[in-house]
């Protein structure tokens, strides 16, 4: 959930049977919560089925407020309210519930603003540029929320993030961007690589400690808060959290979907990273208390793995849901599935592959471990 201001002031109904589910419904939000429907506006829509208004109070406050559409058939908005309670419990910034209507699907939310951390950045910098270094301070801000979020982690409260999850989403890729969008039937020869190299992609990311994994933590999802007395930033999108590795939501933040930080923020920013979790305790496995090369190379993998499995989403999102605009940035993430692989010798099948399939070439610089 990205809720921004894009250029849609009209709200349109594909099906009228919802359209009037929706009217009844709001029409019994208006007096309790003194809202003015003549404000109603679309706030923004994302790459799932959810839609988003925006609609103000009566009262002399103005207050903004933010609806959810999630048809129930095609989203599942349990999670949603469940984490949104779990996720405040642990001191972040999210939407409060406010009323909810199970049954048809739409949510009357809390508005944490019309400014994702994205946007007040793209004021700033030229984010077409592939070497950007940003302002440290919103991302220290980043840092405080995710910290937050993995220390409230308690085990048995969220999904697992398994070896059979990690597995399906990297199949995404030779699924959806290999097969669907560029026309590839794999060689048996290709298939064993990549079978190959997803098992160690998944040995190496299940080998990391578990935390609450936000699972989409980026630039994207995170608000500039509308009051100058909040210090933390909003989150949002958190409905696919799980219990998983602790350097998932690193990689999502540092390997942008939509943006690419210079290599030296990148790593500055990883760095304060892990100078935090290794004081707090929540990492001790595999050396990397002490060893910030460990750990940056399980960040990198775990990075690889996302990469892999969004390219296959935002392929899936051009063929299957006719929303092209995502795989303009698929570019970008064959780019990170790229740097990352020539680095490792234990990925050089899988890079030569794709280079092969994308007629590029890399350059090999591999790491054998401890940097």
């Amino acid at each position: 959930m990205s809720v921004n201001n894009p250029d849609l002031t009209t709200i349109s109904w594909a099906d009228t049977a919802r359209q009037q589910l929706f009217n009844s419904w709001l029409s019994s939000c208006v007096q309790e919560f003194s809202l003015d429907p003549s404000t109603l506006t679309l706030a923004s829509a994302d790459a799932s089925f959810r839609r988003y208004f925006r609609l103000l109070g009566s009262d002399a406050t103005k207050t903004s407020f933010i609806i959810m559409d999630a048809p129930p058939d095609k989203e599942n908005c349990d999670s949603f309210v469940s984490i949104a309670a779990l996720f405040h419990k642990a001191g972040l910034l999210v939407p409060q519930i406010l009323s909810w209507n199970r049954v048809d699907g739409f949510l009357l939310l809390s508005d944490l603003g019309t400014l994702t951390l994205l946007q007040q950045l793209g004021t700033e910098l030229d984010l077409c540029s592939t070497h950007v270094t940003p302002p440290l301070k919103p991302f220290i801000k980043a840092l405080d929320a995710l910290l937050l979020l993995q220390q409230a982690s308690t085990p048995d409260v969220l999904p697992l993030y398994d070896e059979a999850l990690l597995y399906k989403e990297l199949c995404l890729f030779p699924d959806w961007y290999l097969s669907k969008h560029k026309g590839i039937s794999l060689t048996t020869e290709q298939q064993n690589i990549l079978d190959s190299s997803f098992k160690t992609i998944i040995q190496s990311n299940l080998s990391a400690p578990s935390v609450f994994v936000h699972r989409d933590f980026m630039t994207r999802n995170l608000m500039v808060p509308t009051s100058p007395h909040e210090e933390r930033l909003g989150v949002l999108d958190f409905q696919d959290a799980v219990m998983g590795p602790i350097t998932y939501d690193i990689a999502s933040l540092m390997r942008d979907a939509f943006c690419s930080w210079s290599e030296e923020f990148v790593l500055d920013i990883t760095i304060r990273y892990w100078e935090r979790i290794r004081t707090s305790g929540l990492i001790d496995a595999n050396g990397w208390s002490e060893d910030f090369g460990e750990f940056w190379r399980a960040v990198e993998w775990m990075g690889l793995q996302r990469h892999l499995k969004v390219a296959g989403i935002f392929a899936r999102l051009t063929i299957r849901d006719n929303k092209p605009k995502y795989l303009a940035d698929a570019p970008r993430f064959l780019n990170y599935i790229r740097s990352t692989a020539q680095r490792y010798r234990e990925l050089f099948p899988l890079i030569r592959m794709l280079d092969k399939i994308e007629n590029t070439q890399s350059n090999q610089a591999f790491s054998f471990g401890r940097l």
